[in-house]
């Protein structure tokens, strides 16, 4: 019988920063790149694994508060850190994994995207880093 999970109450942690309470989006996919590796006398093409090229990209409300988004993230530009998505907020298990991208790059960050009527907000890309799926209890 299949199942559905409903991501009610997710936990988004960048560089030790918890920004759950102002993410509305968080996609982490893991993406391996495919090396043809079709030799002469092959019928079709064939591939084989390369370098993993992950990525993250976060919805996020911007706030210019102390220990909000902006100031946050700011000093994150051009740099390499630790991005954690997890289902909950409960602790690492099997059912909860805590999805981690290590030395992950944050080229750049929207400083304003401001429209009449609406809440600022900007989406951000994290780029490359080691993925992993921790189960374990700390």
């Amino acid at each position: 019988m299949a199942t559905s999970t409903i991501l009610s109450q997710p936990k988004v942690t960048v560089a030790s920063v918890d920004l759950s309470g102002w993410c509305t989006s968080a996609v982490l996919t893991r993406t391996v790149t495919a090396l043809n590796d079709t030799v002469f006398g092959n019928t079709a093409n064939t591939f084989t694994a390369g370098l993993e090229n992950n990525e993250c990209t976060l919805t996020l409300f911007l706030s210019y508060e102390a220990s909000a988004t902006y100031a946050t993230l700011a000093p994150l530009v051009g740099t390499k850190l630790v991005l954690i998505v997890k289902p909950t907020t409960a602790v690492d298990s099997s059912t909860n994994p805590g999805f981690t991208l290590t030395n992950t790059y944050l080229e750049s960050l929207p400083v304003i995207s401001a429209s009449l009527g609406e809440l600022q907000s900007v989406d951000l890309t994290f780029m490359g880093g080691v993925f992993s799926a921790d189960v374990t209890n700390p």
